[in-house]
């Protein structure tokens, strides 16, 4: 209890009490609000975020329907731009020596009508089915290279059906692209080309096109992963990974993102029966429309740039073996007659930059080069193994035209050679020490094997058996291929190689340079795998 002192008057105690009345109404207020939220809580939810969450959940229930929606939008959009495209090709022609004319061992005349029959059948021409989709009003469609090539007639048709006869504008090789031009009395319907860079994994994607011939199938899935290269890819194919459907006749369709822009062009799939097992490659639009505009622009081919080298990336391992800072950079395994060997670059040389940007990789500097202008001239840095030191040098390189595609891989060739028996097996599994296995059986080369196996010039040790099971095969060493060098050091001889292998520990780096016969002529790779 407050007491007031002694001597004050009655004014004072009533001045006290109004203030006691003050406080004790605010405080009754305070517990009525407070009151008022805890009932709410109690209750469930405030009214106002209970509002909100009941709106959430309509609008979570209508999420299906809005995602179907906008399938059909898009593919209301975008078909009347898909079309279907069939081919007829020559058949073979028979060589003369096997014509079926030609009169038999006894001098008899083969019009025996079943043979006649039997060649008809053979000379049938081959029929292929395809999909296509128009980017310009004038007739220009996009397609893949596969679904057009060596073909004597081309047909396409629209989604309203009416059928075109169509003409090959250009095609390019390297990443499977090809041009139709057909002709129309109107503008035809478009798709626009989207920016593929954009694109993430996750995005739902539709896949339009003709499977089997069934025109106009949409299927839907999402962007599974991107830069995807397959067992089949060139250095200019680096796919978008979808598991939309996509099956033989789809080839050459778009790839539509949820804008009902092109972000893909359909050109293989991950399969084990030759139809759909959930895995299908796009290629970007972004690369494909490089390609387009080259090819409708009069020269009707793809120029890119050249050195006229073959390269490998540098990895941990060499840059281990070789004291680099970090694996970065392009290895020259091999140079051929070009800009390259004409600016004094050698095998074993690092490209480290390229007209004063870093080089990461080998497809990094493949890319480079090749979107530069052909004639251009480029400023190249690169590192060179000079008495066991990384020296750096510069050259001045006038940009070539890259060659059309041979093949896609470049792979050793020649049957594989037994060791002799007197010659000792190195790695091969048996030794007693605890080091692991390289997994290989060496021979020295001898003139006589160098004369067989058109290895002319090359000294080293001949890789007579790889075990596929043990590390140099997973690295990449094959049959046939010869064992130049092993972490800087010559090995001529079974013996050089042991002085090295014998050095080994687990974990160490291991580069190996080798030269094999490929393509009608002596080339140059580099092995490296970590030994463990």
């Amino acid at each position: 209890m407050y007491q007031l002192p002694k001597g004050e008057t009655n004014e004072a105690e009533r001045a006290l009490l109004g203030r006691l009345r003050i406080w004790i109404a605010a405080l009754a207020v305070v517990c009525l609000v407070v009151g008022i939220g805890l009932g709410a809580l109690l209750a469930g939810r405030p009214a106002v975020a209970q509002n909100e969450v009941q709106k959430t959940d309509a609008q979570i229930a209508r999420a299906p329907e809005a995602l179907s929606a906008s399938f059909a939008e898009i593919a209301k959009r975008v078909e009347p731009a898909v079309v279907n495209i069939d081919t007829v090709s020559a058949p073979q022609v028979a060589d003369k020596d096997d014509n079926a004319d030609q009169d038999d061992k006894d001098g008899n005349s083969n019009d025996n009508p079943l043979m006649e029959m039997f060649r008809k059948h053979m000379r049938q021409p081959s029929r292929g089915v395809g999909s296509g989709f128009i980017v310009d009003p004038k007739g220009y469609i996009l397609t893949n290279q596969h679904v057009v090539e060596d073909a004597t007639r081309i047909k396409v048709r629209l989604q309203s059906g009416e059928e075109l006869i169509g003409t090959v504008v250009g095609q390019d090789e390297e990443t499977d692209v090809a041009v139709v031009k057909v002709n129309a009395p109107r503008d035809l319907p478009t798709v626009k080309l989207g920016n593929s860079d954009d694109t993430q994994v996750g995005d739902w994607v539709l896949a339009i096109g003709s499977p089997f011939g069934l025109d106009q199938t949409v299927t839907a899935g999402i962007i599974s992963t991107r830069e995807r290269t397959t067992i089949a890819s060139t250095n200019f194919q680096h796919f978008l990974q979808t598991d939309a459907a996509i099956n033989r006749g789809n080839s050459g369709g778009p790839l539509v993102n949820m804008r009902g822009e092109v972000i893909g062009i359909n050109s293989q799939i991950a399969t084990s029966t030759g139809d759909y097992n959930g895995i299908g490659f796009a290629l970007p639009a972004n690369d494909a429309s490089f390609v387009y505009r080259q090819l409708i622009a009069g020269t009707h081919h793809v120029q890119r740039g050249y050195l006229g080298v073959l390269l490998e990336s540098v990895k941990g391992e060499f840059a281990r073996v070789y004291g680099l800072p970090d694996a970065k950079g392009a290895i020259i395994t091999d140079v051929r007659e070009g800009p390259a060997s004409k600016a004094g670059i050698q095998a074993g040389d690092v490209i480290v930059e390229f007209n004063g940007q870093p080089v990461t990789s080998s497809q990094d500097l493949i890319n480079k080069v090749a979107s530069t202008p052909v004639g251009q001239t480029v400023q190249l840095a690169y590192l060179r193994d000079e008495n066991n030191k990384m020296e750096r040098h510069t050259a001045s390189v006038a940009v070539g035209e890259r060659p059309p595609l041979t093949e896609s891989k470049v792979k050793p060739a020649g049957a594989s050679v037994e060791q002799p028996k007197d010659k000792p097996s190195v790695g091969d599994g048996n030794s007693h020490n605890a080091r692991p296995t390289l997994g290989v059986k060496l021979s020295e080369l001898t003139n006589v094997l160098a004369n067989e196996k058109n290895l002319h010039g090359v000294h080293g040790l001949l890789v007579s058996d790889v075990d596929p099971g043990g590390l140099a095969f997973d690295a990449g060493l094959r049959e046939d291929m010869v064992i130049e060098r092993v972490n800087r050091t010559s090995v001529a001889t079974l013996a050089d190689f042991e002085r090295v292998a014998s050095t080994l520990k687990p974990g160490d780096a291991v580069v190996m340079q080798v030269a094999y016969f490929a393509n009608g002529r002596v080339q140059q790779g580099i092995i490296q795998f970590t030994y463990q």
